[in-house]
């Protein structure tokens, strides 16, 4: 691989992160914002939930600009709204305006998350398009790995207004890096027969296509399993097995280690066996630890070493089911690759979003609700798989 093809990877990957850097550098915040501000945890949690609710929707409109206008300017604007977002949060006096900022701030965060997909697809199918994509995942595992460690240092120092400041700052990067790094993927000569009339026609397109619908509950269930663990184990983690905001820090970022390190085999593994058989499989391997982690923990073994070994393991098997899962959803659908990207995206998060309020339902203050929310995101995952992609691959094989 080529120095532009990393060069490529790095700046999409940050460009993506800088979103969830404002989900994952915050988490160790969670207990004091909601001691400072007077709100207790499920108040608290409703900052975490504005954000992926405007997250989400979001998407849906960030894509078809990106496929009218090009790719670099709806990214100016997305990443301009969270940056002004940002400083509105840092300024909150209260619960009610830190959750209002929350929304607008996953407004902006969203074309971060839209955007880099489909530049990858502008430029990459298949294996090629597997290996960015792992790469960009990479970079974008940055995040939940040093933003739990910066925040709890900026915590410490700075307060919890410190985290928003903080990533006020990346945003101002990613603008720096957008302006001279990113060359336009999109040419205008592309883009003539882009307006909302044909956005409207590629949703529909979108949401007949079984094939796309399927591949990204798969990738949406996988995301709900981490994003269920992302909201729930500050409590937990703090607050139940009473570790520090540091320590807890460095239990978070140990499954984004996992993640990121077997996402780099992606692109080798498909290139050897099929990115459809190895993602099948990766989902069964990723249902079978989280499953039996929750069996195991609801038996009574329910030490944070026994839920951190199997949350390592299964998370792992993640970082293949997820890049897979986008590449193979976008693969047939290059002309219209930025709405695509915008319907996988809400969807993946609308799906999380339930997950989250459901899990949050059950939250009793110890791991043990949190783990079965895991347990049945990747059980469902791994039977709309096998019922869907499992059986198209039994049936080609057979051919």
């Amino acid at each position: 691989m080529t120095a532009s093809f990393f060069r490529m990877a790095l700046i999409l990957g940050l460009l993506s992160a800088i979103g969830p850097f404002a989900i994952d550098m915050y988490l160790p915040a969670l207990p004091s914002i909601g001691q400072d501000l007077h709100a207790d945890n499920n108040v608290t949690q409703l900052t975490l939930l504005a954000f992926f609710i405007s997250f989400a929707l979001a998407q849906l409109v960030y894509g078809p600009l990106s496929d009218m206008w090009g790719r670099k300017l709806p990214l100016y604007l997305g990443i301009g709204v969270f940056a002004v977002a940002s400083i509105g949060c840092a300024l909150a006096t209260n619960i009610e305006t830190l959750i209002a900022f929350r929304f607008i701030q996953g407004i902006g965060g969203a074309a971060g998350m839209v955007i880099p997909r489909a530049i990858v697809r502008d430029m990459h199918t298949g294996v090629q398009a597997a290996r960015l994509m792992s790469l960009l995942m990479l970079v974008f595992s940055i995040s939940p790995i040093l933003a739990p460690l910066t925040g709890s240092a900026v915590i410490e120092f700075y307060g919890w207004r410190g985290v928003f400041w903080a990533v006020t700052i990346a945003a101002f990067i990613g603008l720096v890096l957008l302006a001279t790094q990113l060359e336009e993927t999109r040419p205008s000569k592309e883009r003539s027969g882009s307006g909302l009339g044909s956005a409207m026609a590629a949703y529909r397109l979108l949401l007949s296509d079984r094939n796309f619908l399927t591949l990204t509950f798969i990738g949406g269930l996988g995301i709900s399993s981490f994003l269920v663990y992302l909201a729930n184990s500050p409590f937990v983690l703090i607050q139940h097995y009473g570790l520090t905001p540091t320590e807890y820090s460095f239990a978070f970022s140990i499954n984004a280690v996992s993640f990121f390190a077997v996402s780099q085999a992606t692109g080798w593994l498909g290139e050897r066996f099929g990115l459809v058989r190895v993602m099948r499989i990766a989902v069964s391997a990723f249902a079978l630890a989280m499953v039996v982690m929750a069996v195991v923990m609801a038996a009574g073994f329910n030490q944070l070493p026994v839920m951190a070994s199997f949350l390592f393991l299964g998370y792992g098997f993640l970082g293949l089911v997820i890049p897979m899962s986008a590449v193979l959803a976008l693969e047939d659908h290059g002309a219209i690759a930025g709405t695509a990207s915008s319907l996988m995206g809400t969807l993946h998060f609308v799906i999380a979003a339930v997950a989250m309020v459901i899990s949050s339902l059950f939250f009793d203050g110890t791991a043990v609700p949190m783990a079965a929310g895991i347990a049945l995101c990747a059980f469902a995952a791994f039977v709309l798989t096998q019922a869907t992609i499992g059986r198209r691959a039994a049936v080609a094989a057979a051919e």
